[in-house]
């Protein structure tokens, strides 16, 4: 199955919940959500029952669209969890945080997992001092992001930053968001991670 490509806003609607999808309409709370706190379409107000396995399944879809990532690329981070030691549904969140586009994003330089990614595959993003093309590449422990030199001064970055100045940063992360670079100190325990998210249920639905 193919990323989503959709209206974003519709999905946080179906999901009652802000996935951070629309991060300058979300920070200024513009965003579809906060107008109309239902679900898209004509029958958008009527809630039915879910039965479990459709709870398993949201709560995946739910961190598909969050992470903006493919079913293939969900499931290899699944399997790549479930051989770690410790909980699954842990290892998954840390691992998922660890992607080089999210850690963009918690650093500030984007309003959203979208834009980062793009900054990312655009060739903006230095990771050691090195360009890094890659998205999905996990980052470890102690390595250096930074904004490239000739992108320091991009508008679109210049007010990513100044929005998210606005949010707290990450405890896992040290950054200098004038000097636009960051240093990811060390991997997230699961409770300093606020998402809207149950990855037990995740692991519950792999598991069948």
């Amino acid at each position: 199955m193919a990323r989503y490509r959709g209206a974003v806003e519709k999905l946080e609607r179906r999901f009652g919940i802000s996935l951070f999808l629309k991060g300058e309409r979300r920070l200024s709370g513009k965003s579809a959500l906060d107008k109309r706190a239902y679900g898209p379409g004509q029958h958008g107000q009527r809630r039915g029952k879910i039965s479990d396995y459709g709870l398993q399944l949201r709560e995946k879809q739910k961190a598909k669209a969050m992470y903006g990532i493919s079913e293939k690329q969900f499931r290899s981070i699944f399997r790549e969890a479930n051989r770690m030691e410790g909980n699954t549904g842990e290892n998954l969140v840390r691992l998922l945080e660890r992607r080089l586009d999210n850690v963009v994003y918690r650093m500030g330089f984007a309003t959203t997992r979208s834009f980062a990614r793009q900054l990312v595959t655009h060739g903006h993003i230095l990771v050691d001092g090195k360009r890094m093309d890659i998205p999905s590449a996990f980052i470890k422990s102690g390595q250096k992001i930074e904004v490239r030199e000739k992108s320091k001064e991009n508008p679109q970055i210049t007010r990513a930053v100044e929005l998210t100045n606005q949010v707290g940063i990450v405890p896992w992360i040290d950054v200098d968001r004038d000097k636009k670079f960051g240093i990811f100190t060390r991997y997230p325990e699961r409770d300093e991670v606020s998402l809207p998210l149950e990855e037990r249920l995740i692991v519950e639905l792999y598991s069948k």
